[in-house]
C-alpha cells in the first residue's frame, strides 16, 4: 500500500505537469546544495524546479496523461516546472549548465508535446515574447512616426502648390492677347482714314 506521504508527492507533481505550460528535465548529479538554490533563484517565481524520485515522478506524469518522457528518468531527477514564458527558463537552464556542467538538461515538454535535449536548446535559443512584443512595438512606432512625418508636410506642399497655381493664374490674367483687341477699333480706323482722304482731295 502506498503511504500517504508519496501519494500527496505524485498529485503534487502530477498538478505541475497540468498546469505547466512547460516542462524541462534534468539530472543534477554533483551539484551542491548552494548551486541548486542559486539555479532556483535564477528561474524566478514563475518556475518551480522540482526534486523527486523517478518512481514518482513517472506515475505523475501518467497520471497527469504526460507521455514521451519516461526515458529521461533515470538518475539523480529535477523537474523544471514552468507557468511563464518557456523561452526565458529555457536560456536559464542553459546558461546554468554552461557554468555548471553537472547540470544535464535531459530533455523536456512543451504544449504537452516531448522534446529531446536539442529542442530545448532550441527553445532556449528563440527570442522570448517581450523581446518580440517590443520589437513590433518598434516597428509599429517606426511607422506611425513616418506617417506623422508625411501628414505634417502635407499642409505645406498644399499651400506650396496653391501658391503657384495662384501666380500662374495671375501671370495669365495680366498678359495681354492679340485676341482680345476690341472690335470696334477697326471700323472707326477706317472712317479716319476716309477722313483724311476726303480733306486731301
Amino acid at each position: 500500500m502506498a503511504k500517504p506521504d508519496k501519494v500527496a508527492t505524485v498529485a503534487e507533481i502530477a498538478d505541475q505537469f497540468r498546469n505547466s505550460s512547460a516542462a524541462v528535465v534534468t539530472e543534477y548529479r554533483g551539484l551542491t546544495m548552494s548551486q541548486l538554490t542559486t539555479l532556483r533563484k535564477s528561474l524566478g517565481s514563475d518556475t518551480a524546479y522540482t526534486v523527486a524520485k523517478n518512481t514518482l515522478v513517472k506515475r505523475a506524469a501518467a497520471d497527469a496523461g504526460v507521455e514521451g518522457l519516461d526515458d529521461l528518468f533515470t538518475g539523480p531527477t529535477a523537474v523544471a516546472f514552468i507557468s511563464g514564458e518557456p523561452v526565458d527558463a529555457a536560456k536559464v537552464l542553459r546558461d546554468f549548465a554552461k557554468a555548471n556542467p553537472l547540470l544535464v538538461i535531459k530533455g523536456g515538454l512543451l504544449d504537452g508535446k516531448a522534446l529531446d535535449a536539442k529542442e530545448v536548446g532550441k527553445l532556449a535559443d528563440l527570442e522570448s515574447r517581450e523581446v518580440l512584443l517590443g520589437k513590433m512595438a518598434g516597428a509599429m512606432l517606426a511607422t506611425l512616426t513616418k506617417a506623422a512625418i508625411v501628414l505634417n508636410a502635407l499642409p505645406s506642399q498644399v499651400a506650396r502648390l496653391s501658391a503657384a497655381l495662384v501666380e500662374k493664374r495671375t501671370e495669365e490674367e495680366g498678359a495681354p492677347a492679340v485676341a482680345d483687341a476690341p472690335v470696334e477699333d477697326a471700323p472707326a480706323a477706317e472712317a479716319t482714314t476716309q477722313e483724311t482722304a476726303e480733306v486731301s482731295v
